[in-house]
């Protein structure tokens, strides 16, 4: 950063600031806890238990409040990967069930909008395709502005199952459905060189929600990358120009993710194993009938709390992977 060329390009020098903050983020929080138990410590090392029994107490209640510090600056020490400090996509399609799964498939959007507003993050919808009967056919959530979006959201990846009496059964009988949740880490078209006579770019009129302006010009984007198969589109801004923007970003993100699997055995095991969205492979279930339960089948974390983990309540199975994660490799 102190070399006289540093902002010369002022998109790559953002990005390079925006990695600083992320790890003096870290740095920061570690040495105020660190100062602060440290001083707790030195206290109650020269107390007397007769005359500072209200010191003692109150030292006792801010236990919890330091033991969820500790825990959280554990959690920010895992993100060691290159991508954790990146923006991402999230992206969730339906599998096997029908409508019952379309509907899941909004569940699980609804659920990870209420979890990114709660942690402070950026999320616009940029593409989403409603079913025809209920839920949604596909969404792509382009998500922004916090810190580690990827080394958080890495954990969502994979197939999501539910069990439950479905609603769209006269008879209200058990039904599974399957939904497939990708997070994918942000590049810029700068990042990676892609050649426009690779491209196919179709334009069409954007359907669902968005008012006549929306509906009646060709203002969504379909590209396609040639030489990969790689399809992105936009549909959610009101201009082409917008459309074609985001969707750009979102290839250009597709194509290193691919770069990266042939690199990286581990990322292409993560991101080539997904197979079919059924009953071959779930990642985490979440069940309502005939008990209550989510439960990671990677991490075995599990609670009873159904209601709220759809309420956006994901952190503790946020954690549990990134310390299983830890522990595997």
């Amino acid at each position: 950063m102190g070399a006289a060329d540093f902002w010369n390009n002022q998109e790559a020098a953002q990005k390079v600031v925006a990695e600083l903050k992320s790890v003096k983020g870290v740095v920061e929080s570690y040495r105020a806890l660190h100062t602060s138990l440290e001083d707790e410590i030195s206290l109650l090392e020269m107390s007397d238990d007769a005359k500072d029994a209200d010191h003692i107490k109150e030292v006792a209640g801010k236990l919890p409040e330091l033991q969820q510090k500790v825990e959280s600056t554990e959690v920010q020490a895992l993100f060691t990967g290159p991508n954790d400090g990146r923006d991402v996509f999230v992206s969730i399609h339906p599998g096997a069930g029908g409508v019952d799964a379309q509907d899941w498939a909004q569940i699980l959007e609804r659920m990870y909008l209420r979890w990114l507003q709660r942690s402070g993050y950026q999320a616009e919808v940029i593409d989403r395709l409603e079913g025809e009967e209920a839920g949604i056919r596909r969404v792509v959530i382009d998500v922004r502005g916090g810190s580690f979006a990827f080394g958080y959201l890495k954990s969502e990846i994979g197939v999501h199952r539910l069990i439950r009496n479905s609603p769209f059964d006269a008879n209200h009988r058990r039904q599974t459905s399957f939904a497939s949740v990708d997070v994918v880490p942000q590049y810029e078209d700068v990042d990676v060189e892609i050649n426009e006579a690779d491209l196919r770019i179709d334009t069409y009129s954007a359907g669902g929600p968005g008012g006549q302006h929306v509906n009646k010009t060709q203002s969504a984007v379909r590209i396609t990358h040639l030489p990969t198969g790689v399809v992105v589109q936009c549909q959610n801004q009101r201009s082409q120009i917008m459309n074609r923007k985001s969707a750009m970003r979102a290839l250009a993100s597709k194509l290193h993710q691919l770069e990266e699997a042939k690199r990286d055995a581990e990322f292409a095991k993560m991101y080539g194993e997904k197979g079919e969205i059924s009953f071959s492979r779930q990642d985490r279930s979440y069940t309502m009938q005939p008990y209550t339960l989510v439960k990671d089948e990677r991490t075995g974390h599990q609670t009873g709390n159904i209601q709220a983990v759809l309420d956006g309540a994901l952190d503790p199975f946020i954690e549990s992977f990134l310390r299983w994660k830890g522990r595997k490799y």
